[in-house]
């Protein structure tokens, strides 16, 4: 990931001092509805909701290319289109996955119980809205999908930095999980969730060069090779 060559701790007084994006009102209202339901601040387990819902996007559009594989095997150009998609797709979703087990075994080791919407009726319900939009979204205009993708991660991003900043203990927490190392290679945990924060990041560039934005990326040193376009 990385981490050895990028300054995390610059990046995440980036993402501090770089202005939100101007979100729609559909990403307002999701954004709102998930504070109603989790409170308004950030906490470990909702930062668990977050990345729960975080991979369905990736998993929504996986889908769509698959059908456009299928009826457009002939058609050279789309299909490198659609694989381009999966692959970034499958990456993100792994990423996000990654995120949520480590996002547990901090909870585990500050000895955190899940909050009553974590107990298992309201996850459902909130994943099967949002798999419903997801999948509505990639077929009736794949780029718009990326765009709202973007808005989802651009949040997420300043949760993560502003989640660290409210927690300076964790710059003296060594983190001791097997689990966390496997993902990557921290001195502390205010590293670890710097990290994520930094995840997000790629994700919203990654979904404003597939909505045909290329202009709104956040570039900083040490960032991933972009994944393409479509």
């Amino acid at each position: 990931m990385g981490e050895n060559i990028i300054d995390l701790k610059k990046e995440q007084a980036a993402s501090l001092s770089r202005p939100r994006l101007k979100y729609s009102l559909a990403a307002k209202f999701f954004f709102l509805t998930m504070d109603i339901i989790t409170g308004p601040g950030a906490t470990l387990a909702k930062t668990k909701i977050i990345e729960t819902l975080a991979s369905i996007p990736y998993r929504a559009w996986e889908i769509r290319q698959y059908g456009r594989l299928t009826l457009n095997y002939r058609n050279r150009a789309l299909v490198s289109k659609s694989l381009a998609i999966m692959e970034w797709g499958r990456e993100a979703q792994d990423n996000e996955y990654w995120h949520l087990r480590v996002i547990n075994e901090k909870m585990k080791e500050d000895g955190l119980k899940d909050p009553w919407y974590l107990f298992p009726v309201i996850p459902f319900l909130m994943v099967l809205f949002y798999v419903i939009l997801t999948r509505t979204m990639a077929v009736l205009n794949i780029r718009r999908a990326f765009h709202f993708n973007a808005q989802f991660e651009d949040h997420a991003e300043h949760v993560y930095a502003q989640f660290v900043k409210d927690h300076p203990e964790w710059e003296d927490q060594p983190v001791k999980s097997d689990l966390v190392k496997e993902y990557g290679q921290f001195d502390n945990w205010a590293d670890v969730f710097r990290r994520i924060g930094l995840d997000e990041r790629d994700h919203r560039n990654n979904s404003f060069i597939f909505c045909g934005q290329p202009e709104n990326v956040v570039k900083y040193e040490g960032m991933p090779e972009a994944s393409g376009a479509v």
